[in-house]
């Protein structure tokens, strides 16, 4: 497992309770040793005591050495670094697994591009993706998520490896259409954040999350996914999850805004990284490439550069000229 935040550590708990020896690499040395001695992560989940085929590692060498499946949780802007480090380690044979969600500043990549083309394209790589606060993962409560890949074998073994009484995963070859899912549905959460600390109430909020995922399908299939799986789980059901959950960090990042304070000090106050603040200018360029416009990230742009009041952004939603719901336009 390479990265130890939430969403690394809870995996690596999940697979280990599951009967799988994981090592959980960190790029924090202090915290990897201090990890080693409380036996849980004293700073993402200090609740959840690791289960003892659980190794935490702070060597590379180490954290990949026989490796069947090597998951990537890294946050999207130090992917591309970590994996360039890693990629002469992973061995032959097995399959990489991205638990990241975001595209790329500069390159407007996805996740599972960056991965293959840092290995040498010499590993199969399956993106996992769906509705999973990390939290009530490693609480082993009910979860199902996507794991896709257009390698059906890779697909299959993901499937059967990860699986847990707990944990269920769906296979899809959509791997676009799973990623850009993934990654703009953060952009709305921010949205849903400014909604709800506005107080603008539930036909707002409905709205906003239904007009969200038309804005997120038209450029997932401009891009070459499949509609039906945007209204799947990497779709519809973690944007569900993320507009409306309290453990959303990008909801939180938009209440927040709503309520009056600027994007830098909400960051300070942040441990964890909310990915739909990069992922909203990579969007947009996205967008532009494709020539599929993107209201509801236009205007969140603005709010998080500081140009717009959350209040103007949705002015500006709302006046938009109407037109027939599903005729491909926007808001």
């Amino acid at each position: 497992m390479l990265g130890a935040g939430s969403w690394g550590t809870a995996l690596a708990i999940h697979l280990a309770s599951v009967g799988h020896g994981v090592t959980l690499w960190g790029r924090d040395s202090g915290l990897i040793e201090e990890m080693r001695g409380r036996r849980a992560n004293p700073t993402y989940l200090p609740d959840i005591t690791f289960p003892p085929m659980l190794k935490p590692v702070a060597s590379l060498d180490e954290a990949l050495s026989g490796a069947r499946h090597v998951i990537v949780a890294i946050p999207s802007h130090g992917l591309r670094a970590v994996l360039s480090a890693a990629a002469s380690e992973i061995p032959a044979g097995a399959v990489l697994v991205s638990a990241t969600k975001g595209i790329e500043a500069g390159s407007l990549q996805r996740m599972s591009e960056i991965i293959r083309d840092e290995t040498g394209r010499r590993h199969p790589v399956v993106a996992l993706s769906g509705p999973s606060f990390a939290a009530e993962v490693a609480r082993h409560l009910p979860t199902a998520l996507v794991a896709a890949s257009t390698d059906e074998a890779a697909v299959r073994a993901v499937q059967q490896e990860f699986r847990g009484p707990a944990f269920r995963l769906y296979g899809s070859d959509d791997v676009v259409g799973v990623e850009i899912g993934a990654a703009l549905k953060n952009i709305i959460a921010i949205a849903a954040g400014v909604t709800e600390s506005m107080n603008l109430g539930h036909n707002a909020m409905s709205a906003l999350i239904t007009r969200g995922l038309a804005e997120i399908s038209r450029l997932a299939c401009a891009m070459g996914g499949r509609r039906e799986s945007l209204s799947g789980l990497s779709g519809l059901g973690d944007l569900v999850l993320t507009c409306t959950g309290a453990l959303s960090r990008n909801r939180h990042v938009g209440i927040e805004l709503g309520r009056g304070r600027s994007l830098d000090e909400i960051l300070s106050g942040m441990r964890m990284v909310a990915e739909g603040v990069r992922t909203t200018s990579a969007a947009l360029a996205l967008g532009e490439q494709h020539s599929v416009e993107l209201p509801i990230a236009a205007q969140m742009a603005e709010v998080l550069a500081g140009r717009l009041t959350p209040a103007a952004a949705v002015g500006n939603l709302m006046l938009r000229p109407q037109r027939v719901e599903h005729d491909g336009a926007g808001y």
